[in-house]
C-alpha cells in the first residue's frame, strides 16, 4: 500500500482570512498522528511531487491556474465566500494534485495494488475554470485524465463518497464515455447538484451516476447503494483503474454533514471498492477530500487505508427498501443491475 504525503499540506490555512474556516492543517496532523501510532498501517510512505502547469492544464483552464497563482503571489485572498488562497496555498495545491498523479503512475506501473493520498486542499468541487468548495485543483480528475491521456488507459472509474456531491469531477467528465463517475452524497447539501436523474450529457449519457441519500442515512443506505447499484454498473463498465474521492464528512460526528456513518462504515465502503478493483484486475487509489471532525477523520482514514490494503472483508447488505430502488430505477436505464 502506497501513501503519498507532503509537508506543504500544512501551509494552506484559510483561517488566516476566515478564522472559523473548517478546513485546517490540523486535519492532516490528526491523520498522520493516528497513522503513525498504527505503524502507518504497513504503508510505504512517499513524498508527493508538485504538479506542473502543463499537468494542471489537463483538466483546468490556464487562466484559472494563473488566477490562483496571482492571488497567492499577492499574499492571498478569496476566490469565493468559502474558498481562499494564501501565500502557501498554490504550493500545497500543486503537491496535492501531484500526489494523485504520482500515485496513478505508480499503480499503473504495477508498484502496488492500492494507494492513498493524504494531502490537501481537496479537489472534487473544482471545475475546469472555477475553484470552489475549499477546492483549488481537481486532484482526482487530474489523476483520471493523466491515466487516459498519458498512460494509455481506456476506462477509469471514479467513486466519490464525500458527503457533498463531487460537482467538479462530474462536470469535467460529463460528456465522456471513458470515465464513469459515481457519487454517493447527502441530498440537499452544498453545492446543490447531483440529483439522481442527472446521468451525464451527450456522448456521456449514462456515464454519470448520482446517488443522493437522505439526511440521517447510515451505513445500511450508503453500502447498499454501492453494493447493489454502483458496483454492478462499474463491473459492466470494466475500468482499468478505480479512483476514490475519499471524503469522510458523512461520519456522524462531522459538523458539515448530517449522515450517520462510523469509521467502520468507511472500511466497508473501501472493502467493496477494493474487491471491485480486484475482480477487474485493476489497481485502486484514494485521494483525501472532506472530513472536518479531526478524531473522526483520522479514525476513518486509518480504517480506509487498512481496508484498501487488504484488511477485513466486504459484507453484503440487503438493499435499502427506499433509497436503493430509487437510485436503481435511474441507473438501470443504462446498466444491467
Amino acid at each position: 500500500m502506497l501513501y503519498y504525503r507532503h509537508e506543504s499540506s500544512l501551509e494552506h490555512d484559510p483561517r488566516a482570512l476566515l478564522p472559523e474556516h473548517p478546513d485546517t492543517p490540523e486535519r492532516v496532523r490528526a491523520i498522520e498522528a493516528t497513522l503513525a501510532a498504527a505503524g502507518w498501517a504497513g504503508c510505504e510512505l512517499r513524498s508527493a511531487p508538485a504538479a506542473s502547469d502543463e499537468e494542471l492544464a489537463l483538466v483546468h483552464a490556464p487562466a484559472q491556474i494563473e488566477r490562483i497563482r496571482r492571488l497567492a503571489e499577492a499574499q492571498g485572498g478569496a476566490l469565493d465566500a468559502e474558498t481562499y488562497v494564501l501565500p502557501g496555498s498554490l504550493r500545497a495545491a500543486r503537491h496535492a494534485a501531484g500526489a494523485a498523479m504520482a500515485m496513478v503512475r505508480a499503480l499503473i506501473d504495477g508498484e502496488d495494488a492500492a494507494g492513498f493520498c493524504g494531502v490537501r486542499p481537496a479537489g472534487h468541487h473544482a471545475e475546469f475554470d472555477r475553484a470552489m468548495g475549499f477546492c483549488l485543483f481537481n486532484n482526482v480528475a487530474l489523476a483520471a485524465e493523466l491515466a487516459i491521456r498519458a498512460l494509455a488507459l481506456e476506462r477509469v472509474f471514479v467513486l466519490d463518497w464525500d458527503v457533498h456531491h463531487g460537482n467538479g469531477t462530474a462536470e469535467i467528465f460529463r460528456r465522456r464515455r471513458d470515465v464513469l463517475v459515481a457519487s454517493i452524497h447527502q441530498g440537499g447539501l452544498f453545492p446543490g447538484t447531483g440529483p439522481a436523474g442527472d446521468a451525464g450529457s451527450g456522448e456521456g449519457l449514462g456515464y454519470t451516476i448520482n446517488a443522493p441519500v437522505p439526511r440521517g442515512s447510515g451505513e445500511e443506505v450508503w453500502v447498499s447503494v454501492l453494493e447493489h447499484v454502483i458496483v454492478p454498473a462499474a463491473l459492466e463498465f470494466r475500468p482499468q483503474l478505480v479512483l476514490i474521492s475519499a471524503g469522510f464528512d458523512a461520519h456522524r460526528a462531522d459538523p458539515l454533514g448530517q449522515c450517520e456513518l462510523e469509521a467502520s462504515s468507511f472500511a466497508q465502503l473501501a472493502c467493496h471498492a477494493r474487491d471491485l478493483a480486484a475482480a477487474l484486475g485493476a489497481p485502486v487509489g484514494a485521494v483525501l477530500e472532506g472530513g472536518y471532525d479531526e478524531a473522526a477523520l483520522a479514525a476513518s482514514v486509518l480504517a480506509t487505508v487498512r481496508a484498501l490494503g487488504g484488511a477485513g472483508s466486504a459484507e453484503s447488505i440487503a438493499p435499502d427498501p427506499m433509497v436503493t430502488p430509487r437510485i436503481a430505477a435511474h441507473v438501470g436505464h443504462f446498466w444491467s443491475l
